[in-house]
């Protein structure tokens, strides 16, 4: 079984991990080109194609001047430990134990428009790049173009050495959509959370970004390796409704 999350776009590279393993990305030389794509853009068509500010933009040029391959590990931080957020502050992976990343880089991917997919300690150096960016690359497509059969292919290759073959998809939409779900050669389930305002259950954004986090963590302190067991999530007063839940989307209330 294998759990994915999305990346976040706060980083944090000023701290360091304590974790003094490391791997390193099995797509460095994708991300390598795509860099250089990217370093064709000044800072004022990076505000524009990434919706940005000109300080942000101008931070994300920067960090894409100093992108290098091979990188200096000084330079760079373990994935897991490296991304901010929401998910990332609810799965709190500073207090995961030595076992627990041991089990996380087993059955833990994160996926990224630069690196296309990450294990929690590949180590990465700063960016900023959604998947849902609109950028045209130099094989002529989009990310999901890029990205999609080589994601598709490494969760494949991770299913087959960790089974049961069930993907838990923990990402967001706009990432997911990476994944060629007719060629993965397992199940997916889709964890859902609904909070229940003004009399009937919805998705709120911010809140269901903290659930998958803390879902995540739950999976890895408990060693999941059956997707069955997800159903005993009770985290932050979260259960699993049975009535609203069908074979592929698993719905979690409160």
């Amino acid at each position: 079984m294998i759990t994915i999350i999305s990346p976040a776009k706060r980083l944090d590279f000023k701290s360091k991990s304590g974790i003094p393993g490391h791997t390193e990305p099995r797509f460095t030389e994708k991300a390598a080109a795509l860099v250089e794509d990217i370093r064709q853009f000044s800072p004022t068509d990076l505000a524009v194609l990434m919706n940005v500010s000109d300080d942000i933009a101008n931070f994300t040029f920067e960090h894409y001047m100093r992108w290098k391959n091979p990188f200096d590990i000084d330079d760079a931080k373990q994935a897991l430990f490296a991304f901010m957020g929401d998910v990332y502050q609810s799965l709190d992976a500073g207090s995961l134990s030595d076992e627990d990343i041991d089990f996380a880089q087993k059955h833990l991917r994160i996926l990224s428009g630069l690196y296309g997919i990450l294990r929690p300690l590949d180590l990465i150096q700063p960016y900023r790049l959604e998947m849902g960016t609109k950028i045209t690359t130099s094989s002529g497509g989009d990310l999901y173009a890029y990205w999609s059969p080589s994601i598709t292919a490494a969760i494949n290759e991770d299913l087959g050495k960790h089974g049961p073959e069930t993907l838990i998809n923990l990402a967001s939409r706009e990432y997911f959509r990476a994944v060629d779900t007719k060629k993965l050669t397992g199940e997916v389930i889709t964890p859902v959370f609904k909070e229940y305002r003004n009399g009937r259950y919805q998705v709120m954004g911010m809140l269901a970004k903290r659930a998958r986090g803390m879902m995540a963590r739950f999976i890895i302190k408990k060693r999941i390796v059956k997707a069955d067991e997800i159903k005993l999530f009770n985290e932050a007063g979260y259960s699993y409704d049975d009535n609203m839940s069908s074979a592929s989307e698993w719905v979690f209330t409160r």
